[in-house]
């Protein structure tokens, strides 16, 4: 492992993505998105992903140049088209949108179809519970996780995260995927060089693997619910936005590609927002007050190992493995970025 500083790890992200030829704005929020996922411990997501992105680009899968443009607007919810931009963008411009939608209507709905990898969706809700809004958050893909009781890749991971303000500290946070693990836990393991447990995927063959090498097909978490789930995501974020993944993928067509949700609510709506801000606090406090079960120092929320992994990360710097170090100094090589004396 080496640590690098947050700010500096931030400056070297979006120096690879500017030289990997995206726009300034586009690769300072990447950039931004991606040291978030890395400050809070989400490895699988942060930097170690800016390879494949710049490959993205030069495959034609991500656009520099995408203009992300209206399709449709009714009431609470507005439609975008992302045109394959960076999946950070897209999903910021999506959290603006909702945002300004539950301003008036006391929610919004933006879905955005077209668009590419999102990252760690936890950063685009925690935007709304800062704001005093509860957000929610989806993405849908291609193919990656099998569907319970068949074989073979049917499903997207589709990750969902829940936001909601707390004020008595962080907002709680709830970033999940539908898959047992997160595909990037598994690009994690390679770096690292260690084996995954059991129960995260399965070989070409379909048989159980701790090989990170082998891993083929991820499995749903907790079978039929977690294959349950990520079909109704795939209604939620591709069908509705006339751009559908997996029905295309199954049948040998083309699938449509990345697709996202954005839903805020503004408590106010429900008429008593200090009741809500309270009840959560005291929800909170009842949850810590839980005795550990045995193996467990402490009961914590969702999101409460980020948030303390952020304080810790953003004082002592973010611990990168040498395979991740090694992947991005070979990019920086070939872009003719310097790399930080704290990796070289």
């Amino acid at each position: 492992m080496a640590l690098i500083g947050h700010l500096e790890l931030q400056q070297y992200a979006q120096a690879l993505l500017r030289a990997g030829g995206f726009g300034a704005a586009q690769a300072g929020e990447m950039a931004d998105l991606l040291v978030w996922a890395n400050l809070r411990g989400i490895d699988s997501h942060g930097v170690l992903r800016i390879p494949r992105y710049v490959e993205m680009l030069e495959l034609g899968l991500l656009k520099a140049d995408a203009a992300i443009t209206e399709v449709h607007r009714k009431g609470a919810i507005v439609v975008l088209d992302a045109g394959k931009a960076p999946g950070a963008s897209a999903m910021n411009r999506a959290v603006g949108e909702a945002a300004a939608l539950a301003d008036v209507l006391g929610l919004g709905w933006c879905g955005v179809r077209d668009t590419s990898h999102a990252g760690a969706i936890g950063y685009f809700v925690r935007q709304l519970a800062e704001q005093g809004k509860i957000g929610i958050a989806m993405t849908a893909s291609k193919p990656l996780m099998s569907y319970h009781g068949a074989k073979g890749e049917a499903l997207s991971s589709n990750p969902l995260a829940i936001g909601v303000p707390c004020a008595d500290g962080e907002p709680i946070i709830l970033d999940m995927s539908t898959a047992a693990v997160a595909l990037g836990k598994i690009m994690a393991a390679k770096d690292a060089g260690r084996a995954i447990p059991t129960g995260w995927a399965v070989d070409a063959n379909g048989a159980d693997t701790q090989d990170p090498q082998a891993a083929a097909v991820l499995l749903p978490m907790a079978g039929a619910k977690g294959s349950g789930l990520s079909l109704m995501i795939e209604v939620l974020c591709s069908l509705l936005v006339r751009n559908a993944n997996i029905a295309p993928a199954l049948t040998g067509a083309k699938g449509g590609g990345f697709n996202g949700m954005v839903l805020a609510v503004d408590p106010a709506a429900f008429g008593a927002p200090e009741a809500l801000s309270q009840s959560v606090v005291e929800l909170a406090r009842a949850i810590h007050g839980l005795e550990p079960a045995p193996g467990f120092d402490a009961v914590v929320l969702p999101g409460e190992r980020g948030a303390r992994t952020e304080v810790v990360r953003s004082a002592e710097g973010i611990p990168l493995p040498a395979g991740t170090a090694k992947r991005l100094a070979e990019l920086a090589s070939r872009l003719g970025i310097t790399v930080p004396a704290a990796l070289a």
